[in-house]
C-alpha cells in the first residue's frame, strides 16, 4: 500500500559559496541565464516592511503579455526579427503546455527558437532536430533548435524559407504565449504592437504579495559554513525551512497542531519578525538582477540580521532551464535557485533541479 510514495525521483542540488566582489563570481551569469522565471521569494529576518528602495525596484518589474493562439511563424516576420528578436529583447514561452505531453515552444533572448515536439509533429515539420534526452526506450519526443541570428536564417535565404514553410504550411504550430521584453526601443515597441494587433492579447503586471511573520524560529547561518558542519544547518534543511515559510507551515511543532510536526532546523534563533515578499508572473532576469543588486545594498546600514534570502523558481514546463539546457518534467519539473546574502557580501548559491535536467552550470 502506498508503495509509490517510496519511489522518490532523483533530484540534484548544487551548492557553492563566493563573494559578490570576487572577480570570478558567477552570480550574474546564473541569474541572466535562467530565462523563464515565474516566482521570486524574498525572506528578510528582523524586518517588518519593504524599504522604499526595494519596493520601487519590485514595482518596476517589467510588464508582460498573454497572447492567444499565436502562430509560431509570426516570430519569423521580417520586421519582427529585425526590431525585436535580433535585439535580444524578447522572452516568449508557450502558456499552459505540458513539456511531457504537448508541443512546447520558447524563444530565448539570444534569438534561439526552441521547439520541443512529439514524434509525429517532428516528422511532419521536416526540420533538423535531436531526440529528447528524456525519452524512454524509443524516441517519442524531439527538440528542434533554430538560431535566428545564423546567416542561413537571412529572410532571403533558402533555410529561412524552409523553416517558414514548415511552421506555416506543413505544421502550423500555434499556442497561447507569454511574451516579455526588456528595453526593446521605439522600433521594437512598434513591431511588437503590430504583432499584438493581429491577435487577442492582454497586458499583465507581476503580482506582488508581502506579509510579516511574527516570532519566527529561524535557522542560524554562518557565511563560512555552507555545508552545515558546525555553525549552520545543512543546505537541504535550510531550503526545506524556506519552503515551509513560503507555504505558511508552522515551524514550532506545537502540541495543538494536528497538521504539521515540522520544526525549524538547528542551530536556530527566534526572530521577533521577518518579512516574506513574493512576486509572480513572467519575471525577466534583468529585473531579478536589479532586485539582487538592491538586496546587496540592504546591509549598507546596520541591521539586526546577518543574512537574507532570495529564491527564484523557473516555470515547470519550460523547455529549457539554464541557458539552452533541455528541461523535462518527470514528477515535479523543478528548476530553481536560491541566493543567501551575507553582510560582508559573501553569498551562498543553491541550484536545484529534478531528474530530467542537466547539472546546473
Amino acid at each position: 500500500m502506498y508503495q509509490e510514495l517510496d519511489k522518490c525521483p532523483r533530484s540534484l542540488l548544487v551548492c557553492e559559496k563566493s563573494n559578490f566582489e570576487h572577480e570570478k563570481s558567477r552570480h550574474d551569469t546564473h541569474v541572466s541565464k535562467h530565462y523563464f522565471n515565474h516566482k521570486v521569494s524574498v525572506v528578510i529576518p528582523e524586518c517588518g516592511a519593504l524599504s522604499s528602495r526595494l519596493a520601487s525596484v519590485i514595482n518596476n518589474f517589467s510588464k508582460y503579455f498573454l497572447v492567444k493562439n499565436l502562430p509560431v511563424y509570426e516570430f519569423l516576420d521580417k520586421d519582427f526579427l529585425k526590431n525585436v528578436v535580433w535585439n535580444g529583447a524578447l522572452y516568449a514561452l508557450s502558456y499552459k503546455t505540458s513539456i511531457d505531453q504537448d508541443n512546447t515552444i520558447a524563444l530565448l533572448p539570444n534569438s534561439q527558437l526552441i521547439l520541443s515536439v512529439d514524434k509525429d509533429t517532428y516528422e511532419q515539420l521536416g526540420l533538423e532536430g535531436k531526440p529528447s534526452q528524456y525519452n524512454h526506450r524509443q524516441p517519442m519526443r524531439y527538440v528542434v533548435t533554430i538560431d535566428l541570428t545564423n546567416k542561413s536564417m537571412d529572410p532571403e535565404g533558402k533555410r529561412y524559407q524552409r523553416v517558414l514553410s514548415g511552421l506555416k504550411e506543413r505544421v502550423p504550430l500555434k499556442s497561447d504565449f507569454l511574451l516579455g521584453r526588456h528595453n526593446s526601443g521605439a522600433d521594437g515597441d512598434r513591431a511588437l504592437q503590430s504583432l499584438l494587433s493581429r491577435y487577442q492579447w492582454k497586458e499583465h503586471r507581476p503580482v506582488v504579495s508581502s506579509h510579516t511573520l511574527k516570532d519566527l524560529p529561524c535557522p542560524s547561518l554562518h557565511a563560512l559554513d555552507l555545508r552545515g558542519d558546525q555553525r549552520s544547518c545543512d543546505p537541504h534543511s535550510f531550503l526545506e525551512w524556506l519552503g515551509a515559510v513560503s507555504a505558511g507551515v508552522s515551524c514550532d511543532n506545537t502540541a495543538a497542531s494536528f497538521l504539521s510536526t515540522y520544526v525549524c532546523p538547528e542551530p536556530q534563533t527566534l526572530v521577533s519578525q521577518a518579512l516574506h515578499c513574493t512576486v509572480s508572473g513572467l519575471l525577466l532576469p534583468e529585473d531579478i538582477y536589479s532586485l539582487l543588486q538592491e538586496l546587496r545594498r540592504y546591509f549598507d546600514e546596520p541591521k539586526f540580521t546577518s543574512w537574507l534570502s532570495l529564491t527564484v523558481h523557473g516555470f515547470m514546463d519550460s523547455p529549457v532551464s539554464w541557458g539552452d539546457a533541455e528541461h523535462g518534467f518527470h514528477k515535479g519539473g523543478e528548476n530553481f535557485y536560491n541566493l543567501v546574502l551575507f553582510k560582508n557580501q559573501d553569498y551562498w548559491l543553491h541550484m536545484g533541479t529534478g531528474s530530467h535536467d542537466r547539472c546546473p552550470p
